[in-house]
């Protein structure tokens, strides 16, 4: 019987840190799937999570863990599959250390990923993404802010994990305007900035007055936005900007959206490999799903092989009432 608490610990403190020098949301990542797994196994086993060792983690109990998510927590199958890598991970280190438990071990390791199916990406229009970036109020301080952080968000693709690591040294104007940020991996990326979105970042600087390693979105009290407090925002603004644009009230509208929205508008004759490198990509591949999503660059492969004698172009009800049918 070998506790498994020495390993874990280990793990962290040797695995990740140490040897692979795994970044903090990774590291945030693994705790949080462990932790929720040792409750778990708590509840099932009465033991306590110091007490436990390799054999009360076997496939059955990591199986029922897995199945936990889904059905109690309410987690969709990549968030299972993304608990199962932890898993895993941990289990992977384990099999160096403990070859007597090597039959539990395996079995854990032989436990498949769950196939999902793949969603359309969700974006929004240059109509939409306008409106958003005017929602918010210009006569208070918090509105100005979440406009340069729209504006930014959108121009440059950021993830919300990039977006709150910012500070206002990142932020560089004048010739050659550009944002710094460091993504996925640890891999660092300039993104160049459009002459709107280097107009509003120059006022907003100048009115957060704040050094250049000082945060460069904050909270009235000077600390870093959190992840809920830009969800928030966005969601708040998503409801105001539909007022005008209604076609923003069948979206559920979340601050990766944003980060899609870019990608679509770079679609238009920029080479994928550029869109790669503009949005951090470690592969072209995570590109794909915009190709897919773009139904203007299916229309032009369309065209291409429409016989001569059929005009090209997509189809349009001749009536009111035909459209009306169509549309049930």
């Amino acid at each position: 019987m070998t506790p498994v608490a020495p390993t874990l610990q280990a793990f962290f403190t040797d695995r990740l840190t140490r040897q692979l020098q795994a970044s903090p949301r990774t590291i945030a990542s693994y705790r949080d799937t462990l932790r929720l797994l040792l409750c778990f196994t708590q509840q099932r086993t009465g033991k306590q999570p110091a007490k436990l060792d390799w054999n009360d983690l076997n496939e059955t109990i990591i199986t029922a863990f897995l199945e936990h998510l889904e059905t109690e927590r309410h987690n969709t199958a990549r968030t299972r599959n993304l608990r199962l890598t932890a898993i895993r991970s941990l289990f992977k280190y384990a099999a160096l250390r403990h070859p007597e438990h090597a039959s539990v071990i395996a079995q854990v390791l032989s436990i498949p990923p769950k196939r999902h199916q793949k969603r359309q990406i969700s974006f929004l229009t240059a109509g939409e993404s306008e409106a958003l970036i005017n929602a918010p109020d210009q006569s208070r301080w918090e509105g100005r802010r979440d406009r340069a952080m729209l504006i930014l968000t959108i121009q440059a693709g950021l993830r919300v994990s990039e977006l709150i690591a910012l500070n206002s040294g990142d932020v560089q104007l004048g010739t050659g305007a550009h944002v710094r940020c460091e993504g996925k991996g640890r891999k660092e990326r300039a993104v160049p900035l459009t002459i709107p979105a280097r107009t509003v970042l120059t006022t907003w600087l100048t009115e957060r007055a704040g050094r250049p390693t000082d945060p460069l979105f904050v909270t009235r009290t000077g600390r870093r936005l959190s992840r809920d407090a830009i969800e928030q925002r966005v969601t708040i603004h998503a409801a105001t900007a539909s007022v005008n644009c209604p076609s923003l009230q069948s979206k559920q509208l979340h601050p990766h959206v944003l980060r899609h929205s870019c990608a679509m508008s770079l679609q238009a004759g920029v080479d994928t490999t550029v869109i790669a490198l503009w949005l951090g990509h470690a592969d072209v591949r995570s590109t794909q799903p915009y190709l897919h999503a773009d139904l203007t660059i299916k229309e032009k492969a369309l065209s291409l092989v429409t016989p001569a004698n059929v005009k090209p172009g997509r189809y349009k009800p001749k009536d009111t009432t035909l459209a009306f049918l169509e549309s049930l």
